[in-house]
């Protein structure tokens, strides 16, 4: 069987192809189509544990983008999906719906400890190989003007838990221990190896 030149992200998110651009692999997006209900893929089913949520969503974003794959009659390659939860305990905080929102949930993180996990599956042929990285996040004590100053600069809304590590939280974390960039939304060192069994050279 010949190595994969290239593989297919199914992701609309720029971090996760920098990531991929980082390992020094070649990718093509393969996003979902106006078609597609892509939201409904990450609708929660009662309550769900975090890592139940995260890997049952990143196998459904899978399915869809194996499907897409097909109908559209691309070249063969392997085809990646990920997605990141943010879990405080048992609750799940996904992407803040506006900006009171986001409030809430940098309120609920300030001060304390709370997990991200980011589910990554790899299709290549008939094979699926799937991993999960979790990683902890600790944010100092947050002050209202703090979290209104972070809200304002719009980069909470569309991510999960409502802030971005590799941004202007930064200044706002004090203590990571995992995967930065399963944080950012990409796992490299599970991707790797991910990526090594279908196949790529890395």
């Amino acid at each position: 069987m010949s190595h994969p030149q290239f593989i297919y992200l199914a992701s609309q998110s720029p971090r996760r192809a920098q990531l991929l651009e980082q390992l020094g692999v070649a990718h093509k997006l393969l996003l979902a189509g106006q078609d597609e209900d892509a939201e409904a893929l990450e609708a929660m089913h009662g309550r769900e544990a975090p890592a139940t949520y995260v890997q049952r969503v990143t196998g459904l974003k899978l399915d869809a983008a194996v499907a897409r794959h097909a109908r559209l009659g691309l070249a063969d390659a392997p085809i990646l999906c990920a997605d990141t939860t943010v879990a405080l305990g048992p609750q799940i905080l996904g992407k803040p719906e506006d900006a009171k929102d986001a409030r809430r949930m940098l309120r609920l993180l300030s001060g304390r400890t709370h997990r991200v996990l980011t589910a990554v599956a790899l299709q290549h042929g008939k094979h699926r190989h799937a991993a999960l990285s979790v990683s902890r996040v600790r944010f100092a004590a947050l002050a209202p003007r703090q979290i209104d100053a972070y809200v304002e600069s719009g980069e909470p809304l569309g991510k999960a838990g409502a802030y971005a590590v590799q941004g202007r939280a930064a200044a706002l974390i004090e203590h990571i221990s995992g995967s930065y960039s399963g944080i950012m939304g990409l796992p490299m060192f599970e991707t790797a190896q991910l990526l090594r069994m279908a196949g790529l050279r890395l």
